[in-house]
C-alpha cells in the first residue's frame, strides 16, 4: 500500500453506450449477467440504460441490480420550456430503481442550437433544474457534457458554462465527453487543465472518451493526469461507431504502470486484476464473438513470442520482452512454435506442456525438422497449439488409439422444398472404427462441415459421453496460394465445460478433408486432456 495516493473512480457504461455496437442487443438476462461480472470486478460504476426509453432498459431497471457497485441510470436532462416535475423522461429517471442518474447535456453551442432547438440559456436551466430534481430524489447526479471537447474548441466560455452549471448545482461529477472521439491527448491535456482552472475540481470530474482516432484509452489516461478522477468506459471497448474507451486496457495500466500506480488507486484489487483476462474473455463469450488475440494485457498473443532469439532470452529472464508479468493479468506466457522458432521456442514449450527432454536429443530434432516442413506446406502451428501438442507427442512417445476413421463422405444438395423455397441440405456420412468394431454415423448440417462435425461426434462408442460438452467456438479459412485448386488452411476452436480453449489446424487441397483434419485434431485433444495426457497449457 501506497500512502497518501489519490482515489481514481471507474464507470462502466457497457450496458449503456456499449449497447451502441452494431449487432449487440442486451436482453434483460444478459444484462444481469454482465451486471454481475462487472459488480465482482470492483468498478464503482455500472450504467445500465435509458429507463423509459424502451422496454428492456425499462425492466431492467425495475430491481437494483448491483451489490457494491452505484447502479446508475442513464437519460436526458429535463426539455426546454417544461418544469421537471412534468417531464415524462426525467420522471422515469427519478423513478427507477438506481443509485445515481446520468444526465447527458449539451454542451456545444452549435448542437444547442441545431440539435435541441432552444437557447443557450434554456439549455443551462435544463441542467441545472435535472441535477436538482436528482438530488431532491435522494440519487447521486453526474453530467455527460455531450461534444465537450468541441464545444470547448468552438466556444469556450459556453462549455465552461454547462460544465459549471452541472456543479453549482450540485453534480458530484461532470464528465467531459469526447462524443466524436477525434480530439487528440495534448487537447485533452490542455482542456482538462483549463477546466480545472476555471473552478471546477478535478475531483468532480470525469472523462468519457471514444476511438475514433484509435486514442481513447490515451485520451482517458491524458486526462487522468491532468486531473480528472473518474474515467468511463467498457468492456473490451465496445460502442458506436470505433467504441468506447477500453477499461480491460486502462485497469492494469493503472495498476500496473508507476506512472499511474504511485499516485493513483482504484477499487480494483490485486486478486480482482488477476481476473481481468477471464472477464474479458466471459464478455466476448457471452457476445458469441471470438475473443481478440492481439488485445492489451488480455489477448491470447500479448505475452507470446515467436521469434527463436526472443523466446531465448525469455527463457532466461522473462522481463526482457515483457512489459509485466503476464499472471498480474491472469493471462500467460506463450512461446510459440513455428518456422522461425529454434530449439529454444520448441524446448521452452514442450517443458510447459509436462513434456521434458534433454537439448541433445535427436527426437527434438526431427520434431523442429517435421514442424518447418509441414509449415512449409501450409500448416500454421503458431495458431494451432492443441494440433503441435499431438504431432510432438506422437513423435516422442506416441498417442492411444481411442478411434479410426475408416471413411468419411459428404453431400450437398441444392432443391426445392414442397414449399417452392431455395434449400440447400448438406449431408456426411462418417464411418469409425472404435475397439474394433465398426460404427456409422449420418448427419444433417447447416453447411458440409457441421454435418460432418455432427456426425464425427454422433457415436464414438465408449468415449461418446466424454466429447458432450465439447463445442467448436469459431472456424477459419484461410486460401493459401490462390485458384479454385488452392490449399486451404483450416483452424478450428473449440472448448469444454472447463473453460479450456485450444486450436487445431488441418490442411489440404480439398477445403472438407483439411475442415476434417482440424476436426479430428480437436476430439482427439479432449480424449487426451481427459486423462491428463495433454491440455496443460489450455487448461491454465
Amino acid at each position: 500500500m501506497i500512502m497518501g495516493r489519490e482515489r481514481l473512480y471507474l464507470f462502466d457504461t457497457t450496458l449503456r453506450d456499449g449497447q451502441q455496437t452494431p449487432g449487440i442487443d442486451f436482453s434483460v438476462e444478459d444484462k444481469i449477467a454482465i451486471a454481475g461480472l462487472l459488480d465482482e470486478f470492483g468498478v464503482d460504476y455500472i450504467e445500465g440504460g435509458y429507463p423509459g426509453a424502451n422496454p428492456t432498459d425499462t425492466a431492467f431497471f425495475a430491481k437494483h441490480r448491483t451489490a457494491t457497485a452505484k447502479f446508475v441510470a442513464f437519460g436526458m436532462t429535463k426539455r426546454a420550456g417544461a418544469s421537471a416535475s412534468n417531464d415524462p423522461g426525467l420522471a422515469a429517471l427519478v423513478q427507477s430503481k438506481s443509485d445515481a442518474i446520468c444526465f447527458v447535456a449539451k454542451s456545444w453551442d452549435y448542437h444547442v442550437r441545431v440539435a435541441l432547438g432552444c437557447t443557450n440559456e434554456e439549455n443551462l436551466e435544463a441542467i441545472k433544474a435535472s441535477v436538482e430534481a436528482a438530488i431532491a430524489s435522494a440519487k447521486e447526479a453526474l453530467v455527460d457534457c455531450e461534444h465537450f471537447f468541441d464545444g470547448f474548441k468552438a466556444n469556450p466560455d459556453y462549455a465552461l458554462a454547462c460544465a459549471r452549471t452541472a456543479y453549482d448545482a450540485g453534480a458530484r461529477w461532470v464528465v467531459l465527453c469526447d462524443t466524436n472521439g477525434g480530439t487528440q491527448p495534448s487537447e485533452v491535456r490542455a482542456i482538462v487543465e483549463k477546466v480545472i482552472e476555471a473552478g471546477i475540481p478535478g475531483d468532480h470530474l470525469g472523462i468519457h472518451a471514444h476511438d475514433d482516432t484509435g486514442q481513447a484509452v490515451a485520451n482517458s489516461l491524458a486526462a487522468v493526469e491532468a486531473g480528472v478522477r473518474q474515467v468511463q468506459g467498457t468492456l473490451n471497448g465496445i460502442g458506436e461507431r470505433c467504441g468506447n474507451a477500453n477499461l480491460i486496457s486502462i485497469v492494469p495500466t493503472l495498476a500496473l504502470k508507476p506512472a499511474f500506480s504511485n499516485r493513483f488507486e482504484t477499487g480494483i484489487s490485486a486478486e480482482a486484476l488477476a481476473g481481468i483476462s477471464r472477464l474479458s474473455r466471459a464478455f466476448d463469450e457471452l457476445l458469441n464473438r471470438a475473443p481478440e488475440a492481439q488485445a492489451p494485457y488480455v489477448g491470447a498473443s500479448a505475452f507470446a513470442t515467436k521469434a527463436g532469439i526472443h523466446a531465448s532470452a525469455l527463457a532466461k529472464e522473462p522481463a526482457t520482452y515483457e512489459h509485466v508479468p503476464p499472471e498480474a493479468v491472469g493471462n500467460r506466457r506463450r512461446v510459440m512454435v513455428s518456422d522461425q522458432g529454434g530449439r529454444a521456442n520448441f524446448l521452452a514449450e514442450l517443458k510447459r506442456r509436462g513434456i521434458e527432454m534433454p537439448k541433445d536429443d535427436h527426437r527434438l530434432d526431427a520434431l523442429i525438422s517435421v514442424v518447418k516442413e509441414r509449415e512449409a506446406e501450409g500448416y500454421a502451428y503458431e495458431g494451432a497449439d492443441a494440433s503441435f501438442e499431438l504431432l510432438a507427442r506422437k513423435m516422442l512417445h506416441g498417442l492411444p488409439e481411442f478411434f479410426s476413421v475408416t471413411s468419411f463422405r459428404c453431400m450437398v444438395e441444392r432443391r426445392f422444398d414442397a414449399n417452392g423455397q431455395l434449400k440447400t441440405v448438406s449431408e456426411a456420412i462418417v464411418k469409425v472404427l472404435v475397439d474394433g468394431e465398426e460404427k456409422m454415423s449420418v448427419a444433417e448440417g447447416h453447411g458440409p462441415v457441421n454435418a460432418l462435425d455432427i456426425a464425427l461426434r454422433k457415436d464414438l462408442g465408449k468415449f461418446q459421453n466424454e466429447i458432450a460438452d465439447l463445442e467448436l467456438a469459431d472456424f477459419k479459412v484461410r486460401i493459401l496460394n490462390g485458384g479454385t485448386e488452392a490449399i486451404t488452411r483450416v483452424l478450428i476452436e473449440s472448448h469444454d465445460a472447463t473453460g479450456a480453449r485450444w486450436w487445431t489446424v488441418g490442411v489440404s487441397e480439398n477445403i472438407i478433408d483439411a475442415s476434417f483434419q482440424a476436426l479430428m485434431d480437436s476430439i482427439v485433444y479432449k480424449l487426451m486432456k481427459n486423462r491428463e495426457m495433454a491440455g496443460l497449457v489450455a487448461a491454465e
